[in-house]
């Protein structure tokens, strides 16, 4: 079963980084559910700006700990580039 990393930006400006199976449940849990994490609560709406395929759990969850470790720079460049690819 197929992981996904993906990014989040917040009402307030701010990135959120994280992983799922189910990319568009987990958007709607974020904006709408109390399953959605702490963080997004209370920086609704969050949009999906990025996100990519990972193999399985354990490899998300490395890329998700690498990407969280980025500077908002490096995180912006990183959706930039993959907005060229696509």
């Amino acid at each position: 079963m197929s992981y996904f990393v993906y990014i989040l930006e917040c009402k307030d400006g701010s990135l959120y980084t994280g992983i799922t199976k189910d990319v568009p449940k987990r958007l709607d849990e974020h904006n709408t559910k109390d399953t959605g994490a702490k963080y997004t609560k209370i920086r609704r709406p969050v949009k999906l700006i990025y996100q990519e395929n990972s193999e399985n759990r354990s490899t998300a969850s490395k890329r998700e700990y690498e990407i969280k470790k980025f500077t908002r720079v490096k995180k912006l460049q990183l959706i930039k580039e993959a907005s060229l690819v696509d």
